[in-house]
């Protein structure tokens, strides 16, 4: 399965529906189709397109929805995490369905998912950068300046699995998400 810049694409967590994903080398483009409950408090479910990395790192890709959606928090997200485990350490900007957009991160194993909120809603471009136990993300539109928020301190360990994630927040139903122009790039050294 050719997944571009990604390595290899799975569910995480409990989701009674399979996930999927598709990328189309000619476009560029990542169609990733998501079940589970949701990524947030103690333990996630969703699918998840990623590639192991080490040191600072940044995930950049324009995001949009396919459909109205069945739970207003669906999210597309672009994430990096220590490991697949539910409830494994991570951070993400997550876009939600009704186009809240959060820097969301779980500090440690099985600890409560904590959150900062974007002004903006609806944004079209996100990042996510780690700099050593710094996370920040970055959302706006295209031709425009990309607004920050953060940073959210997770302590993860090389190597981190990064990448896109979408979660359909009802875990009956499936979602799908258009990832575009997505640009993963090693950005230097983390420093322990």
């Amino acid at each position: 399965m050719g997944l571009g810049a990604f390595e290899t694409a799975g569910d995480v967590g409990e989701t009674p529906k399979a996930g999927s994903a598709d990328f189309d080398a000619a476009s560029g483009e990542y169609r990733i189709t998501g079940g589970g409950a949701n990524i947030w408090g103690v333990k996630d479910a969703f699918q998840f397109v990623w590639k192991r990395l080490s040191g600072d790192v940044s995930l950049t890709a324009d995001v949009k929805f396919i459909g109205a959606g069945a739970v207003g928090h669906r999210k597309a997200a672009l994430m990096i995490r220590q490991g697949l485990e539910p409830d494994a350490p991570y951070a993400d900007v997550a876009l939600h369905g009704d186009g809240l957009t959060s820097l969301q991160f779980r500090p440690k194993a099985g600890a409560m998912t904590q959150e900062m909120r974007s002004a903006l809603k609806g944004p079209v471009r996100m990042r996510i950068e780690r700099k050593g136990n710094d996370m920040m993300m970055y959302a706006g539109n295209p031709g425009e300046q990309l607004q920050p928020v953060g940073p959210a301190t997770v302590v993860l360990q090389d190597p981190v699995y990064a990448g896109l994630a979408v979660c359909s927040h009802d875990a009956n139903v499936l979602e799908t998400a258009i990832f575009s122009n997505v640009r993963v790039e090693a950005t230097g050294k983390t420093k322990r």
